[in-house]
């Protein structure tokens, strides 16, 4: 069987090698606009797939790189290649101001948003004097490569295959790297990926662009191929269509863009032709075929179809090539003893309800403070407003000097605090490994271009190194290729612990470590937490297990009704009678 380093390799040579062969013109027609559909699907997968936004609207993106290059080289003359870059300059402006005014909605806002401004998009298009308004722009001149003209189908052939190839060789190096990752985790929420210090803003934005550069190059293709431009392949029929192959072929899968777009493309023709002579009469009857196909697939295989492919390809290990890497640059250290944080009066109310009432304590550097109390106590909102995921109503917390109350949970992680979930928070598609090189996203800076373009690998050698280390210090090294989602719980919490450590903190918050877990569990976890208190790590715990704290910590704060109770050592709180009584209802 031929290794997978060199399926891709083997692939792109018999795709391109294509028009070389006695293959009717027919179907290199067929596999141009396969190559073209891929490459604004692959944008889809990028977005919605990877990302979780749904777009309806990315036709209105092919226009713009259509019509921008039909416009430029018919009315002005300009050179095909240089339209090119002018019309992905204004995809981006356009996807900018767009992403803009709809990223920040969420549910099914965003798709609605998508539709609006793909109509929008749409009609500005068919209705503009200068560029034809419905009968389009005619006459676009053919591409010229060196002197050799790409006017027929099989001349620009190869050029649609090797940039959509090329493409797919990049969104796959992307989603393998820093900004990738950052990608991925927006599909789980905001607040895990915000408190490893991604602004998850940013990155929408970012996968937004990219889907309409994509996009827009597919449509410059599209008019030079065509040599005539009008509004209707740009409809939001259209952006429906490419959502379609995107999610038939396998929204979460780069390939999934090839397979959905060759599976639409085949088999709309075919039905085009077929339909009319079993029903008796003509129509778009294909779309209604489209319709149901689609909804057994979400239910039969809502991964789509290369999920399929997929089962006969074995899975790639990650080959271990971070030996010896130099390690991430690390934060200064506090002074063993030093005031860490302060909380100082903290109030959160929600409306007329305090859920924390003014609320005290101070972390010395190197100690493990336990914050305890019954469900209901308010430890949890406590720990939210320390670390930036909720906001204030009054209070302070200062973090070794800093006031850090008002900023955001990403710009506390950049000072140095790192957390875990009560509810374990993760990507269950990624291994071990990357979940835990999510915490380093701070520690690195490598961005999308240099992702793309595989200039990052040094920097990801450093990442992984340092991953496994974490891994390593809390006994889970050996699992590092699992895939996060096939863990236990205890183990999913310890990998938690393990990714907050790869932020290098100075202060570890872990929300409720123990819940769910069983003697044993509970017993290797505390294990984990004083070895990271004898390297000398500050930890802030909150836990409602009593058993589990008083072994562990140096001190306690207990809480109630949203109060502080009393704090001290682990004994003085064992023997004070107010405490009982919050547990156990009595004093006695």
């Amino acid at each position: 069987m031929l290794p997978r380093r060199f399926w891709f390799p083997a692939f792109a040579l018999l795709v391109l090698a294509l028009p070389l062969l006695p293959v009717p013109e027919f179907w290199i027609t067929q596999a141009n606009y396969i190559g073209l559909y891929a490459l604004v699907s692959l944008g889809l997968v990028l977005l919605t797939g990877v990302a979780g936004l749904t777009s309806f609207g990315q036709a209105a993106f092919v226009g713009v790189g259509a019509y921008t290059s039909a416009y430029l080289s018919v009315s002005l003359g300009v050179s095909p290649w240089l339209t090119l870059f002018i019309g992905l300059a204004l995809a981006v402006v356009v996807a900018l101001v767009l992403g803009a005014l709809t990223l920040r909605m969420s549910g099914h806002y965003l798709p609605l948003a998508t539709i609006c401004w793909g109509l929008a998009l749409y009609y500005t298009m068919s209705n503009m004097e200068f560029l034809g308004k419905y009968d389009g722009i005619l006459g676009v001149p053919a591409l010229n490569f060196f002197g050799m003209s790409l006017a027929d189908g099989r001349a620009i052939y190869v050029l649609i295959w090797v940039i959509a190839l090329a493409a797919a060789l990049g969104v796959t190096h992307l989603l393998d790297s820093r900004p990738g990752r950052a990608i991925r985790s927006l599909k789980s929420g905001s607040t895990m990926a915000e408190a490893m210090g991604i602004s998850t803003f940013r990155y929408k934005l970012t996968a937004f662009v990219l889907a309409a550069m994509l996009a827009s190059v597919s449509g410059w293709l599209f008019a030079h191929l065509q040599r005539t431009v009008n509004p209707s392949p740009f409809s939001l029929g259209k952006g429906i269509e490419f959502l379609f192959m995107a999610v038939l072929g396998g929204v979460g899968h780069v390939w999934g863009a090839f397979t959905g777009a060759a599976v639409v493309k085949l088999v709309e023709d075919q039905l085009q032709v077929l339909l009319p002579k079993l029903i008796g009469t003509s129509g778009n009857f294909e779309i209604i075929v489209f319709g149901l196909v689609l909804v057994a697939v979400l239910k039969y295989a809502p991964e789509g179809l290369w999920t399929f492919v997929q089962r006969w390809v074995p899975s790639r290990q990650r080959t271990k090539d971070w030996e010896g890497a130099a390690p991430l640059p690390a934060r200064s250290k506090p002074e063993p003893g030093s005031v860490l944080l302060e909380a100082k009066a903290v109030r959160k109310q929600f409306g007329g309800l305090v859920a924390v009432n003014d609320v005290g304590f101070t972390i010395r550097a190197g100690d493990i403070m336990g914050l305890i109390g019954p469900n209901g106590a308010g430890k949890s909102t406590t720990f939210n407003l320390v670390s930036g995921v909720l906001p204030l109503t009054s209070g302070e917390v200062v973090f070794r000097g800093q006031n850090v109350a008002g900023l955001p949970s990403r710009a506390i992680a950049r000072l140095g605090m790192s957390r875990t979930f009560q509810h374990v928070k993760m990507i269950p598609e990624m291994t071990v490994l990357e979940n835990v090189a999510l915490g380093g996203y701070l520690r690195t800076s490598s961005g999308v271009a240099r992702a793309m373009l595989r200039l990052d690998r040094d920097e990801e050698r450093r990442l992984f190194a340092e991953a496994e280390k974490q891994l390593a210090r809390i006994g889970m090294a050996g699992q590092m290729h699992e895939l996060a989602g096939n863990l236990a719980l205890g183990p999913q919490r310890l990998m938690e612990i393990a990714r907050a450590l790869c932020t290098d903190p100075s202060l570890l918050l872990l929300d409720e470590p123990a819940a769910g877990l069983r003697l044993k569990e509970k017993q290797a976890l505390a294990d984990v937490l004083r070895q990271l208190k004898r390297e000398g790590l500050s930890i802030l715990l909150v836990e409602h297990d009593m058993d589990f704290v008083m072994g562990l910590v140096d001190h306690i704060v207990v809480m109630e009704f949203g109060t502080k109770l009393i704090a001290g050592t682990p004994a003085e709180v064992q023997a004070s009678p107010v405490v009982r009584a919050a547990y156990l209802g009595t004093e006695h």
